[in-house]
């Protein structure tokens, strides 16, 4: 077994939930975890961030940015087409919970979204964050503040709602 093996074994699921995350669109999520184990394969010279994961999520959302600027569209998801694996009821309430934290981190600028995932979900430290996004250390302690007070309006209008 190769480093690379290792590497893609340890941090595989890692890329493709933060891939996710970012676009919102499964299909979108498994190319740009592809294009990121790709181009890590193919980088010349040592990894130049703290972490083999760190430096991995850098070429994840550079991915992603990249994608947005080619023009790349989100595309929903076929309702109707079956899955296969599961019955119908099966986890169905946080399947359409998940969907709706995916639509409100949607609607936050990509920045923000980026810098709230990398310590909520991948739970970096925040100078790691900042060396990643390329942000003051400041303003990403601001950015992901902003982030979860969003989050948590939203959430506590979705209680008023029902």
């Amino acid at each position: 077994m190769t480093d690379f093996e290792a590497l893609y074994r340890n941090y595989a699921r890692d890329i493709y939930r933060f891939a996710l995350y970012l676009c919102g669109n499964p299909a979108e999520a498994d190319d740009i975890a592809s294009e990121t184990f790709a181009r890590a394969w193919n980088a010349n010279g040592t990894i130049r961030a703290a972490t083999a994961k760190s430096y991995l999520l850098a070429i994840a959302r550079n991915c992603y940015l990249e994608a947005l600027r080619r023009g790349v569209r989100q595309t929903q998801l076929d309702e109707t087409m079956a899955d296969s694996a599961a019955s119908p009821y099966v986890d169905a309430e946080s399947r359409i919970e998940l969907r709706r934290v995916l639509g409100v981190l949607q609607q936050m600028p990509e920045v923000d979204r980026t810098v709230l995932l990398l310590r909520v979900q991948e739970e970096m430290p925040y100078q790691e964050i900042a060396d990643t996004v390329g942000l003051s250390l400041p303003a990403v302690k601001v950015r992901i503040h902003r982030a979860r007070l969003k989050l948590a309006q939203w959430r506590a209008d979705r209680e008023i709602r029902q």
